[in-house]
């Protein structure tokens, strides 16, 4: 071991001694009553200390400020190097900072906002092919193209070099413009399967709506089908009564909104019951007072016999 790594290992005297001038730069950074107890001091090198003193702000448990000291050779004067607040083993710090793109949610983009898309954008690709070369069997190859352009700059009048906009027939871009084609990318499968499950978690089959509904969507006559290939799974609820009325709606979704829901039936009258514990005496004979009998005998009877 050195002698000059030994040096920086023993604090220096004087620099060791300078608690107060180093708390006076701790309370400066920041203001007083917030600078707690000197805590320690750690020798950075040949007559450089750093003070460690208590953090009492809130928010900043388990930091300190650290400020550091030092002198020149053969001088008795201490100045002071530098003051930071620094976090300890046991602070509480922010959490690790995240891109604004990967922090972004739904539903958090106001109006004016914009959000621009990466070129390399797993949800997309090329519209139409990307490059404006046609490809080599085209009926528009490179010379014909060169050949088409120099026609129509005749038909234009004066030379190539000479119009206001370079003729640019035979190009992939000015067919798929022509066509109404002219997206420069559109989603990719990628693209299509996350918003399908996105579309699907949302208002799809395993919904607490679509298990108490009495139909799925697929037989509502509010669904607006999607074109494409979400057209057999997906598509757009038009009833303004219904939760999810604008939104994208898995064909497996219901809601008590079906066109065809069943009316509800009439409940029934409640039924008045009677309970007795008495006993209705029934005679086994009629009684004359009753009124039930006549008073004046049946005539006697005949007795049955030959003739």
């Amino acid at each position: 071991m050195s002698a000059a790594t030994t040096r920086s290992r023993t604090p220096d005297r004087l620099c060791a001694e300078a608690v107060d001038l180093a708390r006076e730069a701790a309370e400066e950074a920041a203001f007083p009553g917030v600078v707690g107890e000197h805590l320690s001091f750690l020798a950075e090198g040949d007559r450089v200390v750093t003070h460690l003193f208590e953090a009492k702000e809130p928010g900043y448990r388990g930091w300190h400020w650290a400020v550091t000291v030092a002198r020149a050779s053969r001088a008795k004067l201490v100045t002071v190097n530098e003051s930071v607040l620094l976090p300890g083993t046991d602070s509480l710090l922010a959490p690790e900072w995240v891109p604004w793109s990967e922090r972004l949610r739904p539903g958090d983009m106001g109006p004016g906002d914009l959000l621009p898309t990466e070129a390399e954008d797993l949800r997309l690709e090329p519209g139409y092919t990307g490059d404006d070369a046609p490809p080599p069997d085209s009926p528009v190859s490179e010379e014909m193209a060169e050949l088409v352009e120099a026609e129509d700059a005749e038909v234009e009048g004066g030379s190539p070099a000479t119009l206001p906009l370079v003729p640019t027939r035979g190009s992939i871009a000015a067919v798929a413009e022509e066509l109404g084609m002219r997206r420069a990318r559109v989603l990719s499968r990628y693209g299509l399967h996350i918003a399908a499950d996105r579309w699907e978690e949302a208002y799809g089959a395993k919904t607490p709506m679509a298990q108490a509904a009495p139909a799925t969507c697929v037989s509502c006559a509010f669904l607006v089908p999607l074109a494409g290939s979400l057209r057999q799974a997906f598509g757009v609820c038009a009833n303004e009564f219904s939760p999810a009325d604008g939104r994208v709606v898995s064909l497996a979704y219901g809601c008590g909104g079906h066109s065809e829901a069943a009316v509800m039936p009439t409940p029934l009258r409640p039924v008045h019951v009677l309970d007795s514990m008495g006993a209705d005496a029934f005679t086994l004979r009629p009684d004359p007072e009753g009124g039930s009998v006549s008073e004046t005998p049946d005539a006697p009877s005949e007795e049955l016999g030959h003739s």
